[in-house]
């Protein structure tokens, strides 16, 4: 009965806070071209990215290329970023598939019901935090604001630029002979600056992003760098 009733509870307050307006939650998956056990768990990325309550990243890791196929979308900071989660939590050692939720807590990517439980914990967190971004005329160019109470600890203010949907055919390794497809899949991260509380401003520069071939990108605000709690994100499309 009481896991009943908490169920219930968690249920009614991610609806409240879905009603309030809060920001999507980050759904991270450290995924790799070259692991056998991923793709079950790329395909339900597929479905977190057309999610309004969610946002979902595809963060392709690198230490899997050794075994016969060369990660075609691998970023060493996509490793680096998980080995600090893992380091964060505790974690033994890193592996693929794996979803971090909201940077606080992180499941088996394939794993749909945990996975759905975490969001909705994480839901529940309620960060108070607002993120706005305003385009300019040209639309080319446009403003980032965050408003909000001061962290527990400064803020990192992440710009992740992806691509929506990628197709690879994939000839060696776990994986071959397949063809797979990647979603909302990371090719870049950059730190834009710190925030550690009350109102800023930042400006991005979308023509940039879209002429080096991406289709969007999105705004992270992450407590205590690169592992911390996630405490709101934006999703902005670079074509407008």
């Amino acid at each position: 009965m009481r896991t009943i009733i908490l169920s219930l509870l968690a249920i009614m307050m991610a609806a409240a806070a879905r009603a309030e307006g809060a920001s999507p939650v980050v759904v991270e998956l450290y995924t790799s071209q070259g692991c056998s056990s991923c793709p079950p768990a790329d395909a339900y990325m597929g479905e977190l990215a057309r999610r309004d309550d969610v946002i979902g990243l595809s963060f392709h890791v690198d230490y899997w290329d050794y075994i016969g196929w060369k990660d075609t979308f691998a970023l060493p900071e996509a490793a680096e970023r998980q080995r600090r989660y893992a380091e964060r939590m505790n974690l033994r050692y890193v592996y693929t598939p794996q979803m971090v939720i909201g940077g606080r807590r992180q499941e088996v990517g394939s794993n749909r019901n945990a996975i759905e439980t975490a969001i909705d914990y994480v839901r529940m967190m309620a960060p108070p935090v607002h993120i706005a971004f305003e385009r300019n005329d040209d639309g080319s160019t446009g403003r980032l604001r965050l408003q909000g109470p001061p962290p527990a600890k400064p803020a990192t203010v992440w710009l992740a630029e992806i691509d929506y949907r990628r197709r690879v055919r994939i000839t060696r390794g776990e994986n071959r002979s397949r063809e797979l497809d990647y979603f909302n899949v990371v090719r870049r991260i950059r730190p834009l600056g710190t925030w550690e509380g009350g109102d800023a401003r930042y400006d991005l520069d979308l023509a940039a992003i879209a002429a080096a071939g991406r289709d969007g990108c999105v705004v992270i605000v992450q407590e205590d760098g690169s592992a911390g709690p996630i405490l709101g994100a934006l999703r902005i499309d670079v074509s407008g």
